[in-house]
């Protein structure tokens, strides 16, 4: 104080000043401290950690639930047999809370009605269709549609509130490529369609390929392994994207026109590299264990994914974000496709997970501590000497970066030795539960969330 006393007023004002600013910087610059470091680390929520036993009805509880089941949920939610559904594959919640779940092998989408406290009440939606998948609510111009897409066809409905059948069919794309090509000879490995709308009205659909690898698909008309952009009438066709080998999660971030796909990429990949090991051209099972990632990536217009010539490297020091790329030994050995102008994958999944569903919980009434993320329905591998994938898994979302974080389990337990069940698709009712179905055992189960007390 006695510095500040033999000083003149304005410089002893001005002493003061620069000290109470000091300060404050330094309070924000903590606080901005604090805030970047602890923001990622409380925005990632507990994994699941507690083995829960299935809550099953008594009219549901035949196989694979008559043993008791559990499933690993995280702390304070706890998981049941909502429906049963033989082949139960991707769903959709309607506008006034029904539930809408595609069976391709049946040539079916069934409606599921709930029913109070007794089983859900489950009938046809539609049927006579050609192997239904996707299923998409989407309104234009105070019009709500229903797209459905059909191996060879994406059809829409005029959906009125409360509707429990389809009603005013309209094909708005025709002549997708499905087994029935003539071309094709019956042969196509992943002919089922999954598509997405923007709010621009686009409609998406992914053209899948018809094999592991191979270069037929890259030059056919339309081309296969991509993903093509229509007006939402089905109107003005165009190539969007390519390089995709079975993009089966097609989804929008919320609140933008950002187009993520979950891929399921190649199997039994030989070894590319000339190296010690001598393995150079062979089929290695260790190798084909790990390569390539499968793909949660972002779709931009006019990209290209690398498949069949490139196939995204997880053993880098990036890990599974933003991956280099290997040429591939069968279709791009002497490098005549650039692997370097390809665009990289955002984030990998470990091979053979077999990535199915994706779903973004923001907007949804999914428990806060959750929903500013993503999760994806891992069904589970056959090209990997020990199992991996069956279940959900999610993803955070950085919304300031527009990128997943690492991936969490969010359920687990279906089997990776001895498998009873593979989850496909999930969906947020309007309740909050996470719904999730599995085409293996013919389940529809609900996660549901209790608040700690």
């Amino acid at each position: 104080m006695s510095i500040l006393f033999s000083l003149q007023p304005k410089q002893w004002l001005g002493r003061i000043v620069s000290a109470r600013l000091v300060s404050l910087l330094a309070l924000l610059t903590t606080a901005m401290h604090f805030e970047v470091l602890s923001t990622p680390a409380l925005a990632i929520p507990a994994a699941a950690s507690v083995d829960t036993k299935i809550k099953v009805p008594n009219t549901m509880s035949y196989s694979p639930f008559n043993i008791s089941r559990y499933l690993k949920v995280p702390p304070n939610f706890s998981i049941s047999v909502y429906a049963r559904i033989a082949g139960a594959r991707f769903m959709a919640v309607a506008p006034n809370g029904n539930l809408l779940v595609s069976q391709p092998n049946a040539g079916k989408v069934l409606i599921v009605r709930a029913n109070g406290n007794k089983d859900p009440i489950i009938s046809n939606f539609v049927t006579g269709l050609r192997r239904p998948h996707d299923i998409v609510f989407h309104t234009i111009n105070n019009t709500t549609y229903l797209y459905i897409s059909e191996t060879n066809q994406i059809n829409r409905f005029i959906y009125k509130y409360g509707d429990i059948t389809a009603q005013n069919r309209q094909i708005v794309v025709a002549r997708l490529p499905d087994s029935s090509t003539s071309e094709l000879k019956g042969a196509y490995g992943h002919e089922l369609k999954n598509i997405a709308l923007d709010t621009n009205h686009k409609l998406y659909v992914s053209i899948a390929s018809t094999c592991n690898a191979c270069l037929a698909d890259t030059v056919s008309n339309p081309r296969r392994a991509a993903i093509y952009q229509y007006n939402a009438d089905g109107s003005n066709p165009r190539l969007f994207a390519q390089g995709l080998r079975n993009a089966e999660g097609l989804a929008l971030v919320p609140g933008t026109n950002d187009l993520w796909v979950a891929v399921n990429n190649r199997d039994n990949i030989v070894y590319p590299f000339k190296d010690a090991t001598n393995n150079y051209g062979k089929v290695i099972p260790s190798y084909v264990d790990n390569h390539p990632p499968e793909e949660f990536t972002r779709v931009r217009d006019g990209g290209n994914y690398g498949w069949p010539f490139c196939n995204p490297n997880p053993d880098t020091s990036n890990g599974f974000n933003f991956m280099p790329f290997d040429r591939d030994y069968q279709f791009n050995a002497n490098a005549r496709v650039n692997c370097n102008a390809m665009d990289k994958i955002v984030k990998g999944i470990q091979a053979h997970s077999a990535p199915l569903g994706l779903t973004f919980l923001q907007n949804t009434n999914f428990p806060s501590l959750y929903s500013n993320g993503v999760v994806v329905g891992l069904h589970g591998s056959w090209n990997r000497q020990q199992k991996t994938g069956y279940k959900v898994a999610y993803f955070p979302w950085d919304s300031t970066r527009k990128l997943p974080g690492n991936q969490i389990d969010l359920v687990s337990g279906w089997g990776t030795q001895q498998v009873w069940g593979r989850p496909v698709d999930m969906v947020v009712d309007q309740q909050g539960n996470l719904l999730i179905s599995d085409d293996y055992s013919g389940t529809i189960y609900k996660l549901s969330y209790t608040p700690p007390r």
